[in-house]
């Protein structure tokens, strides 16, 4: 089972806040994961600050609060699971060129009105949405929702793609737009090591017979 150390080792690699969330399952490009991060609330909940979600404080303060009411927190991360779901099915159909289903983005409009029902804007450089008096249970799941529509509405939607190695999503921030891998130091580096061990192997295959 994982466990909250597990989630604050993974590698944030999406680009995204969303795409990150999506990447808690891992497993092979194609079919389904086999590995999942996100067991409780209480993972849900260190994930949140390990991608910059959540502040220490209201980590701390959502803990108190799922362990005050623990019904609550499991309605809130069957919540987060389900939402994953359909932002996985959104994002995996653009990264294969495809067209996101109806339902799903329909799903992410009412979320993303639910989340911003919680918001305040507050001033920066310019107004940005935040969830500072927001002590819902809900909490974690409020910027993700909101990272999915900004990257729908003003990213570019060629960017969205899968890694060659895993199922991780990522967001091509590359000049040219030739990043393949969620990272060079993971699937890239595997890949490398597979065209390596193939080029020997025809390299010694094409040698002289030995009688």
């Amino acid at each position: 089972m994982e466990t909250v150390d597990d989630v604050t080792r993974m590698h944030l690699v999406g680009g995204n806040l969303a795409l990150d969330f999506i990447n808690t399952r891992s497993g092979p490009p194609v079919g389904p994961s086999d590995d999942d991060v996100l067991t409780g609330y209480p993972e849900l909940v260190a994930w949140g600050v390990h991608a910059g979600a959540l502040t220490g404080s209201e980590a701390t303060a959502l803990r108190r609060l799922s362990r005050d009411d623990p019904d609550g927190a499991r309605a809130a991360f069957s919540r987060a699971l389900d939402t994953r779901d359909h932002l996985d099915e959104i994002f995996r159909s653009l990264a294969t060129g495809a067209a996101p289903g109806a339902s799903a983005l329909a799903r992410l409009r009412d979320d993303e009105a639910d989340a911003l029902a919680h918001a305040q804007l507050e001033r920066g450089s310019t107004y940005a949405w935040v969830w500072r008096n927001d002590h819902t249970l809900a909490r974690p799941l409020r910027p993700v929702v909101h990272a999915a529509v900004q990257l729908l509405t003003a990213g570019a939607l060629d960017r969205i793609k899968g890694c060659g190695g895993c199922r991780f999503l990522f967001n091509d921030e590359s000049k040219n737009r030739s990043r393949r891998w969620c990272s060079m130091d993971d699937c890239g580096t595997a890949e490398k090591m597979r065209r390596y061990v193939a080029a020997r192997r025809t390299r010694g295959g094409a040698g002289p017979e030995k009688a």
